[in-house]
């Protein structure tokens, strides 16, 4: 997991050198903005973090000793200011509003407790070294999954933390004490916890049993969802809910309507779809290691597509098992503009 420190780098960056300190921690950026992510479950939360980061390691330099490497170093700062943002961040209240997008929807299933998680762009998945450490259990593609990150939210910031740490990046128990500054009786203790909270979560228990989706970029895959865009496009919910599997899950944070099973999704899409609606258009892109789309709808006035959201698909073997539609303002994290042409 460790990458080797040239001998001067180190020692310039120490005296002041900003380009030293760039090339010292350029090999963690990606990776510590993914650790930040899963913590605080928003990418705008974990750039802010990461900058933070960066500023507390080029100021304490002088004090980093050299005990550890660098990236446990770095991890320690980022780890600990992700706690102190979530410490200092007030519970954050969630809009009630029982329209979308000025239609009435069904009553949910369930309510959503994590009206901030935002989609993460599959291309800052790309890290220098992904490979976790020998103490990991959770496979990489579930680690950056939206079911994993949400679950994570509602663990207790230590324990959380302590999770990422041991199952997710695979250190072990006496390194992830000594990141967060505690003993190994109590990771292991908050360990012990955070799994039994997990195991108990039930998005996360049935996407785990659940058959494997496509591989990313795969024929079956494409034709997937392309099938998914024509039942979108056309405004066709007979043919969405063909592709739909019995246990589907729709969501659309920051508001809190959650729709669990394939009843309650055709009583969602019979409510706010409607024959004959808005010209639709869809963007392919990829968040958080699955198949995702923004949506655009015609703008008539001035012969425009303009955005509207961002819609990230989750496969279980040919079906649909989770459908996650994010605000138009998560889309610029993914390159792509508020208007088409």
């Amino acid at each position: 997991m460790e990458t080797d420190l040239p001998a001067d780098l180190l020692g310039r960056a120490r005296a002041g050198d900003q380009d030293a300190f760039g090339a010292l921690v350029a090999p963690y950026r990606h990776e510590l903005q993914v650790h930040c992510y899963r913590i605080l479950g928003s990418l705008h939360d974990a750039e802010d973090v990461l900058q933070e980061t960066l500023l507390s390691a080029w100021r304490g330099l002088d004090g980093f000793e050299e005990r550890s490497s660098v990236r446990t170093w770095l991890y320690r700062i980022a780890t600990n200011r992700s706690l102190d943002a979530v410490r200092a961040d007030a519970r954050r209240e969630r809009d009630m509003s029982p329209r979308i997008n000025g239609l009435v929807p069904p009553t949910p299933t369930h309510y959503g407790e994590v009206p901030w998680l935002t989609p993460y762009p599959d291309e800052l998945l790309d890290v220098p070294d992904p490979t976790p450490g020998p103490e990991a259990v959770v496979e990489s593609h579930e680690a950056t999954s939206l079911a994993f990150v949400t679950a994570l939210q509602l663990l207790p910031p230590r324990q959380r933390a302590v999770l990422i740490l041991r199952d997710v990046l695979g250190y072990r128990a006496a390194e992830a004490a000594e990141v967060l500054d505690t003993t190994v009786e109590s990771v292991t203790s908050a360990l012990k916890r955070a799994r039994a909270t997990l195991d108990a979560d039930e998005t996360l228990s049935e996407r785990r049993a659940q058959p494997p989706a496509p591989a990313a970029g795969s024929p079956e895959e494409r034709r997937l969802i392309e099938a998914y865009v024509d039942a979108f496009t056309s405004h066709d919910v007979t043919k969405l809910v063909a592709i739909l599997s019995e246990d589907v899950w729709l969501k659309m944070p920051p508001l809190p309507f959650e729709y669990h099973g394939r009843d309650a999704a055709i009583g969602f899409f019979q409510a706010v779809v409607h024959p004959g609606g808005r010209r639709l258009r869809l963007v392919h892109t990829r968040a958080n290691g699955c198949p995702a789309c923004g949506i655009y709808a015609h703008d008539p006035t001035t012969d425009t597509w303009r955005a509207t959201g961002l819609v990230v698909v989750v496969f279980a073997g040919d079906r649909i098992s989770e459908l996650t539609r994010f605000e138009v303002g998560e889309m610029p994290s993914f390159g792509l503009p508020r208007i088409l042409s």
